[in-house]
């Protein structure tokens, strides 16, 4: 086996979610998924700390992207639509990955401790919208608000997209919940077809 092999992490990324899926996260080894990806243990671990990273690989990137995205709003934009544009940059990092998207999220939900794990990425973006926020000059307890709508609209929006039966784009979905949020906040009539 040569020194470098193009798409290691993309290969390690893909065995271990097959294996995830076929085994259950927890009786899954790293050794079994550098075999399973034809690479060394050692070679995983160069790629990632630990097995559960294969999941989570990406989120300091992804709070980089929502946070520039948030600060590169017009100065006019109100705070939640300077957070609406956060999350249409984030959907389309997503959005050509909904098939692991969908294998991903049925691993984390069959796992406690990945549960938990998702919940400390999700309060972790919820922060740096925050802070993002505050520096766009909007108070401490709006910005804080504001936060953790936006991470509500974008958890609501996943969650259908990632449904089997989903086509649409996650960008849409997301844009769809934030109106229906707004819709059940100004009084108005909301579909209870869905609930």
């Amino acid at each position: 086996m040569g020194r470098w092999e193009p798409n290691t992490r993309e290969r390690l990324a893909k065995a271990a979610l097959d294996l995830y899926g076929e085994r259950g996260f927890e009786q899954t080894t790293v050794a079994e998924i550098a075999r399973s990806a034809g690479l060394t243990e050692r070679t995983f671990f160069r790629h990632y700390a630990d097995k559960r990273e294969v999941l989570f690989s990406g989120a300091v990137e992804l709070e980089q992207l929502l946070a520039k995205a948030v600060a590169d709003a017009p100065p006019s934009a109100a705070p939640i639509e300077a957070v609406a544009a956060g999350l249409d940059a984030m959907c389309a990092v997503f959005e050509e990955r909904r098939d692991f998207a969908r294998k991903r999220q049925a691993v984390i939900s069959a796992t406690a401790e990945l549960r938990e794990r998702e919940l400390i990425k999700l309060a972790s973006l919820a922060t740096t919208l925050t802070d993002t926020l505050r520096g766009r000059g909007v108070p401490l307890s709006v910005a804080g608000l504001t936060a953790e709508t936006g991470v509500a609209v974008f958890k609501v929006a996943f969650e259908r997209w990632i449904t089997a039966d989903e086509t649409r784009p996650l960008a849409r979905l997301a844009r769809e919940s934030l109106d229906e949020l707004r819709a059940v906040v100004m009084g108005g009539n909301t579909s209870m077809s869905e609930v």
